[in-house]
C-alpha cells in the first residue's frame, strides 16, 4: 500500500510536468524562483516542525558527507572506475541525487512524520558538498567557476539554499511559544509546495532538447555506469555504513531512500555553467528519474525485509 501511495504522489505530477514541459518548457523557469526563494523554505519549516529538530538531523547531515565522500574518493583513487565514469559531469551525476524534490515526497510517502528530519539533513548534507565540489571540479572548464567565484558563489547558494532557510526558520520558531500553531498552520501549504517541486521537476524532463531522441545509443552506454552508482552502489554504501555505525532503522531508511534518489538537476545546471557535457547530464538526470521510479521502491522493500 505504501508504494502504491508512493506512485500515486509522484506519477500523475512528473507526468503532468511532463506534458507542459514539451508545449511550455520556459514555464518552469517562472515557477521556480518564487518556489526556491519562498515555497520550499517554508515546507521544509512546517516539516521540520512537525517531525522535530534534534542533534541526529546533524548525525544524518554527517552521515551524508561520509558516504558521499567516500564514493567519490574510490571513483578518484582506481582507475578503471574513473575512465569509467568518464567526466568531473559524470562524477557529480553518479553521487548527487535529487533529494529536495524528489527525496522528501519519497520520505513522506513510505516513512513516517519523525524521520522527515533525517531525509532533510541528508538534503542539507548533500546541498553542502554539491556546491562545494561542483565548482572546483568544473572550474578548468570554466572561468566563471574559478577561484575567488566559485567560494563567493558557494556561500550564496548555502545562505539562500532552501534547506539552510528551512532550517534557520524552524528553529527561530521552534524558539517561540505558538510554534506548534505555527506548524499546523504551514502544513497544508508545504504539501502544495510539494506538488510544486514535483511538477517542476516534470517540466524539466519534458523541455530537455534531447527527449525528440530518447534512446541515443551513446548516450545511453555512456550514462550505464552512472546509473549503476548513483541508483545502486550509493544505497548500498549508505545501508553499509548505517549498520556499521548502528543507527537506528528509521535513520537508515530515511537515508538509504535519499541515496537512491536521481540525479539531481544542480548537477545540469553546473554542467550548463561550465560549458561541457549539458546533453549528457540532461539525458541522465532523465534515465536516473525514470528508473529510479522503479528502483528506489525496491530499496523500500528491500530495507523493510531486513528491518
Amino acid at each position: 500500500m505504501l508504494i502504491l501511495r508512493l506512485f500515486c504522489e509522484l506519477l500523475p505530477l512528473l507526468l503532468l510536468g511532463y506534458l507542459i514541459g514539451r508545449f511550455k518548457p520556459d514555464l518552469s523557469s517562472q515557477i521556480v524562483t518564487p518556489l526556491i526563494n519562498f515555497g520550499v523554505p517554508v515546507s521544509l519549516m512546517a516539516l521540520l516542525l512537525r517531525s522535530g529538530l534534534d542533534w541526529l538531523l546533524f548525525q544524518a547531515l554527517l552521515m551524508t558527507l561520509l558516504a558521499i565522500g567516500l564514493l567519490i574518493a574510490v571513483i578518484r583513487i582506481f582507475p578503471k572506475l574513473r575512465r569509467g565514469i568518464g567526466s568531473h559531469s559524470l562524477l557529480l551525476g553518479s553521487v548527487f541525487g535529487n533529494s529536495g524534490y524528489f527525496g522528501i515526497p519519497v520520505s513522506l510517502a513510505l516513512l513516517p512524520n519523525h524521520s522527515l528530519s533525517f531525509s532533510i539533513g541528508y538534503d542539507l548534507g548533500a546541498t553542502l558538498l554539491v556546491w562545494t565540489l561542483g565548482p572546483m571540479l568544473l572550474s578548468e572548464f570554466s572561468p566563471q567557476l574559478n577561484g575567488k567565484y566559485a567560494w563567493t558563489n558557494l556561500l550564496g547558494v548555502l545562505t539562500t539554499s532552501p534547506a539552510s532557510k528551512g532550517l534557520v526558520g524552524a528553529v527561530l520558531i521552534q524558539w517561540t511559544p505558538w510554534s506548534e500553531q505555527i506548524a499546523s498552520a504551514l502544513w497544508i501549504p508545504s504539501r502544495i509546495v510539494i506538488v510544486l517541486a514535483l511538477t517542476v521537476v516534470g517540466i524539466r524532463l519534458g523541455s530537455f532538447d534531447f527527449a525528440k531522441d530518447p534512446f541515443n545509443r551513446n548516450l545511453r552506454l555512456l550514462i550505464q555506469p552512472i546509473l549503476l552508482m548513483k541508483l545502486f552502489v550509493l544505497p548500498a554504501l549508505m545501508l553499509a555504513l548505517a549498520k556499521a555505525f548502528s543507527l537506528s532503522s528509521l535513520m537508515c531508511n530515511a537515508l538509504v531512500l535519499q541515496a537512491a534518489t536521481p540525479t539531481a538537476i544542480s548537477v545540469l545546471l553546473l554542467a550548463e555553467a561550465s560549458g561541457k557535457d549539458q546533453d549528457v547530464a540532461a539525458f541522465l538526470v532523465s534515465w536516473s528519474t525514470l528508473i529510479a521510479l522503479v528502483t528506489v521502491p525496491t530499496w523500500f522493500v528491500v530495507l523493510l525485509r531486513m528491518n
